[in-house]
């Protein structure tokens, strides 16, 4: 017989995101530190997360996402020498580095416009789930792609999107000072600069 795990969403909000309606403490709680405990991430809670990203919906069911993941020192070394120089001041911490592609073909060989949508809310899935598991994520754009192709043995027909950097929450002192100014949760617009009823204005 399975086990049904329940998993609690707290309902404290921190105080320095509030939305305009209401939501869940979830999405409000969910932000992207750069800093990393080097505590492991257990391969249950990692598949879990992945698990997640997979359940995301997609165009025609194409499901285009692939996720390649390092967890192991060896396999970590190759991944933090595609970072840039700047994410390798923080990300070099974190126990799991995702690289997400998704493929830019359907199966029978057409264009899939959507690739990069879906892969796209993979991601946002996966945070949700880590953050759900008392883990941090944090997707990085500043990579080396064509090398990231070439050593991760990558077709030619996946695009490269993000480095997912996963793991506990370190203490903000572990960085260099100035990006210890920036370990705060950020804000967001108002609504109403992001949504339009009818058109555009």
């Amino acid at each position: 017989m399975s086990s049904t795990h329940i998993v609690e969403v707290s309902a404290d909000v921190q105080p320095y995101r509030q939305s305009e309606y209401g939501v869940s403490p979830l999405f409000l709680n969910r932000w992207s530190p750069r800093a990393y405990d080097n505590r492991p991430v257990s391969d249950e809670d990692l598949n879990a997360i992945l698990e997640a990203a997979h359940w995301a919906p997609s165009s025609f069911n194409d499901q285009p996402w692939r996720f390649i993941v390092a967890k192991t020192e060896e396999q970590l070394t190759v991944f933090r020498q595609l970072l840039g120089d700047f994410n390798k001041l923080w990300a070099n911490s974190a126990p799991v580095l995702v690289l997400v592609a998704s493929d830019t073909k359907r199966e029978n060989g057409d264009p899939n416009g959507a690739h990069a949508f879906d892969a796209g809310t993979a991601w946002g899935y996966l945070a949700l789930e880590a953050n759900l598991k008392g883990l941090v994520s944090h997707a990085i754009g500043g990579f080396d792609r064509e090398q990231a192709r070439k050593v991760l043995n990558v077709p030619d027909h996946f695009e490269l999107h993000a480095v997912i950097a996963i793991g506990y929450q370190g203490d903000k002192s572990s960085l260099p000072e100035a990006l210890q100014e920036r370990e705060v949760p950020n804000n967001r617009k108002a609504l109403n600069e992001v949504v339009f009823e009818g058109t555009y204005k």
